[in-house]
């Protein structure tokens, strides 16, 4: 289950379908009439710190994108401003600093061609034990980060003409686990909100996809285990609390024998946004590609596998 705020590496290969005929992955005109004046595609990446993000700019750029790499701290992406991304500075849940960031990516490139929407982080824990407060957080970043980046970024796209919205969502977008409410939750927003999009803009030419991995070889484990209840954990899920520290419900440890490379996910971001007819979503990973068909169990059958994982745990 990942997406990541600052989980985000370089795909080598170039992915099936990411060379088209219609120019998207090279050049095109830079909404003048000269035909003579072209210019690179651009493509805004939010949370390029590492993992997901960083593999994500490193496989824009190979393909001669233009490339802003944001992330909370720039210092954390000096190595991409190196390779020749354009860096910025960007929190998700701050207003002012998005719509700082789409008006300098178009005035640096002249368009903004594609917008991925990959900060994120994973709230788990038993719904009892987080806190509201971290709940707003959680989707703060999650659902409204992508929702404020959007509205900033389609006034431009509907002008050019084109455009396209890639947001990272993740297997638990569509199935929820035991402890994973706050962050399944996030993300069903998002897949629904996506949905939506996608048929209010299709008249406008601009494209929107969603990108579901399962496990992912990132960091992103890492913040998993940070974000959980500390202190204040209800003695009653403390079988739950053991899953979590056996790592059995988020994937093992560090992604587990089923979990995906960054490069992965690059290569599936990077399709869907150079793919001229593109589907609505790419499930990456065996556990999303194979997982997803939990969803389709009766619900009574799907409780009684959970409830067999925590009594083996």
């Amino acid at each position: 289950m990942a997406t990541a705020e600052d989980v985000d590496g370089t795909a080598d290969d170039e992915p099936e379908g990411s060379v088209v005929e219609d120019d998207r992955s090279r050049e095109s005109t830079a909404g003048t009439d000269d035909s003579r004046y072209t210019r690179k595609r651009s493509v805004l990446i939010t949370g390029c710190s590492s993992g997901i993000g960083r593999a994500t700019a490193r496989a824009f750029l190979e393909e001669n994108w233009q490339v802003f790499a944001t992330a909370r701290n720039v210092d954390d992406i000096e190595a991409l401003e190196d390779a020749g991304c354009d860096t910025l500075e960007l929190d998700v849940t701050d207003p002012e600093q998005v719509a700082s960031v789409v008006e300098e990516t178009v005035d640096v490139a002249g368009s903004i061609d594609c917008v991925v929407n990959n900060a994120g982080y994973a709230q788990m824990g038993p719904l009892e034990d987080v806190a509201t407060v971290d709940l707003h957080r959680q989707f703060d970043v999650n659902v409204y980060g992508p929702h404020r980046l959007t509205r900033a970024a389609l006034p431009h796209m509907r002008a050019q003409g084109e455009g396209r919205i890639v947001n990272v969502s993740s297997v638990a977008g569509r199935i929820s686990f035991p402890g994973s409410g706050a962050y399944s939750g996030s993300k069903h927003a998002l897949e629904a909100m996506s949905d939506s999009l996608r048929a209010e803009v299709d008249e406008f030419d601009i494209d929107v996809v969603l990108i579901e991995p399962g496990p992912v070889e990132t960091e992103f484990t890492d913040r998993v285990d940070e974000e959980l209840p500390g202190d204040e954990r209800t003695p009653a899920y403390e079988s739950l609390y053991e899953l979590y520290d056996d790592a059995q419900l988020i994937g093992g440890g560090t992604g587990g024998p089923f979990a995906s490379e960054p490069e992965d996910i690059a290569d599936a971001i990077l399709e869907s946004a150079t793919s001229p007819d593109p589907p609505a979503r790419y499930p990456v990973g065996p556990l999303a590609q194979y997982g997803l068909y939990a969803r389709y169990l009766p619900d009574r059958l799907r409780d009684a596998v959970y409830g067999l994982a925590r009594r083996l745990a």
